[in-house]
Formats: C-alpha cells, sequence, structure tokens
C-alpha cells in the first residue's frame, strides 16, 4: 500500500516525453497518456552537475548541466522524465528543457535488441550567492516487455559564489584606459592600397582635365611657323583655274590675306586692318629690299584694283602674282634664318683678313 501511495505521488510529478522524442532517444516509443503498471522504487547513483563555463568555482551566472546518466538500457524502454516548475525565481533557475542525447549504442546478437547509454540533463543558473540544495531526480522507466521501474537519483548541492573583495586592504583603482594594441603592417596595408588607388584617380582626373583644356586653349596649340603656314596656304592658288574673270577676285584676295597673315606675324604689324599705303609705309622699316617691296606694292595695287574696281588682269599679270608672294615668303624666312646662324670665330678671322691666311 505505500509502494502504491509514493508511485502515485511520482506520477503526479513526472511530464511524460512525447512520443517522436521518446522514440529517437530511447527507441520504440509507447503513448506517453498510457498508464503505467505499479513498479518499483530503485535507487540510483546520484545524478551529475557539470559547468559549461570549465573554473574553478561556481559564480553567480555560469551555467551548468543537471541530470543524470543510464548505461546499458535496451532499445524499446520507454523514460519519463520529471516536470519542471511553472515559476521560477532567480536563485536557481531552469534555462532550458529535459533534452536527452545517445551517448552510445551497442549491438547485441541477432534478434536481440540495442543496449544504448543515454544522457537527460537541464540548463540550470543562479543569480544570487548561496549553498543549493537541487531537487531530486525521478525517472520513470518502462521496459519493452511492461515493467516498470522508478529510478530515483540522489540529489546535487550547488554552491555559488562571487568575487571576493578583501575590505580591509582594498584600494580604489581609477578606471584604466583603452589598451592601445601595436598597429601591424597587415592593418596598414588595405589603407595603403586605397591611398594609392584615390591618388591615382586624382592624377589622372586632373591630367585629363588639363589636356582637355590645353586642346581647346589657343595658347597651347600647336602652331607651324608662319612661313610655313602662308606657303601651305598659297600652294592651293597655284594653276590658271581661278583666273576667269569672275574668279579673279576670290584668286587677288586669298593671295593678298594670306601675305598680310604672314606679315602680321612675321613683323608684328596689323596689316590685316591696314589699307594697302599703311601696309606698305610700315614695311620700310623692316629688312625686305626695295626691289622685293616694289614688287609686292604692285601685287597689293593690283589686287586692290580687281577686288574694289571690277579691273581684269591679263594672264602675265595673273601668273605672275603666286611667285611674287611666295619669293616675298621665302626671302624674308631665309633672312631671319641668316640672322640666327652662329658665326664660327674662323669666319670671323677670315673676314678680316680679306679672306687671306
Amino acid at each position: 500500500m505505500r509502494n502504491a501511495l509514493i508511485y502515485l505521488m511520482m506520477l503526479l510529478c513526472m511530464a511524460p516525453l512525447s512520443a517522436q522524442e521518446a522514440d529517437t532517444l530511447a527507441g520504440h516509443g509507447a503513448d506517453s497518456s498510457e498508464v503505467l503498471p505499479k513498479g518499483r522504487l530503485i535507487p540510483v547513483k546520484g545524478a551529475f552537475l557539470q559547468q559549461l563555463q570549465e573554473r574553478d568555482s561556481v559564480l553567480i551566472a555560469d551555467q551548468l548541466l543537471y541530470g543524470f546518466e543510464l548505461d546499458g538500457v535496451l532499445e524499446g524502454t520507454q523514460l519519463v522524465l520529471p516536470e519542471l516548475p511553472q515559476k521560477q525565481d532567480y536563485r536557481l533557475m531552469y534555462l532550458s528543457p529535459w533534452r536527452m542525447d545517445t551517448l552510445k549504442v551497442t549491438k547485441q546478437g541477432k534478434d536481440q535488441p540495442r543496449l544504448m547509454d543515454l544522457k537527460g540533463s537541464v540548463v540550470i543558473s543562479s543569480f544570487e550567492e548561496g549553498l543549493y540544495e537541487l531537487p531530486q531526480i525521478v525517472v520513470g522507466r518502462m521496459t519493452a516487455d511492461g515493467v516498470l521501474d522508478t529510478l530515483v537519483f540522489d540529489p546535487m548541492r550547488l554552491e555559488v559564489k562571487t568575487m571576493p573583495v578583501d575590505t580591509a586592504t582594498f584600494v580604489p583603482h581609477d578606471i584604466k584606459g583603452q589598451i592601445r594594441y601595436p598597429v601591424t603592417f597587415a592593418e596598414v596595408m588595405p589603407w595603403l592600397g586605397l591611398f594609392w588607388l584615390c591618388a591615382m584617380i586624382i592624377i589622372l582626373t586632373v591630367s585629363l582635365i588639363i589636356m582637355h583644356r590645353r586642346r581647346n586653349d589657343p595658347a597651347f596649340e600647336h602652331k607651324d611657323p608662319a612661313h610655313i603656314v602662308a606657303l601651305r596656304k598659297l600652294d592651293q592658288y597655284r594653276g590658271n583655274r581661278m583666273w576667269a574673270p569672275e574668279k579673279q577676285k576670290a584668286f587677288y584676295s586669298g593671295v593678298t590675306d594670306t601675305l598680310r597673315e604672314y606679315i602680321s606675324e612675321r613683323y608684328g604689324i596689323g596689316a590685316m586692318e591696314m589699307t594697302t599705303a599703311e601696309l606698305f609705309d610700315d614695311l620700310k622699316d623692316t629688312e625686305v629690299s626695295k626691289e622685293l617691296a616694289s614688287e609686292l606694292r604692285d601685287l597689293f595695287d593690283r589686287a586692290d584694283f580687281v577686288k574694289f574696281a571690277k579691273f581684269t588682269a591679263s594672264d602675265e599679270d595673273n601668273a605672275a602674282a603666286l611667285p611674287v608672294a611666295v619669293r616675298f615668303v621665302t626671302e624674308t624666312y631665309q633672312a631671319d634664318v641668316e640672322s640666327e646662324t652662329p658665326v664660327m670665330p674662323s669666319e670671323v678671322e677670315t673676314s678680316k683678313n680679306g679672306g687671306q691666311e
């Protein structure tokens, strides 16, 4: 009678495993609602208490595994685990439900059930210093042939400590500053790479901007020498294709405008805005010979008659116009070259001696 009352009280304190969990952890599970037959109480070796953070002592808020181990459990055995308290306080808290793990599976002979080593545990913790008597672990066990046993594991003691403070010799210290670790090359390398990449992008961008501005800036535009430009333009008027009366105005305008541009570039005279008389008055102060200036003046006067007086020049005058313009450009350019050519000391000595050694 006494054993029956104890067994009834144990059943009220125990929560059955689900069918799926029992099948996974202990073999072929049965319905947890099935009434277990009357069994016997079997004291078992004490439960275990294992720290999740390995330390010499248990401190406040440390987590521990509290549970039991069963060796050699036949496959198909059902286990009923104790129910965890619904209300908890911070002194002793259950942080997880019961968990069953299979540590080892041993095969027996043919048609014999396997043997399993099982481990059931729950995570606990405490948030107050003190010595605690952990609750007794009572596990119901029913074998595959219907034999019911109640396994009783001796409870464990849990001592929770805090960090001791020596109030007699305690000296308060100020808050330590932040620890500064030395900077390594591996840490600096990505920043150096980023710096050089940004620098190259900036240099490339500035170079492209400068090149674009110089390309559109007349000050940086590459210019051929004035005589090359003039001779290139005069070359366009070679031949007699523009000697027709209706084309002579364009012919003489093109030749004289080319010469005016050359004179402006060569002598710095504003020839484009001057009349023919004003232009040749300024040319008197240059090194242009009188003969060449006279031929050039005839060309300009004839051009003025063609452009403004509807004069029609003869083929002889048209044929002589372009050679005069080319000779003027060539001779004035040659005069510059000869004036810039350095004179050797031997040539100066020879000229002093009248060419005699």
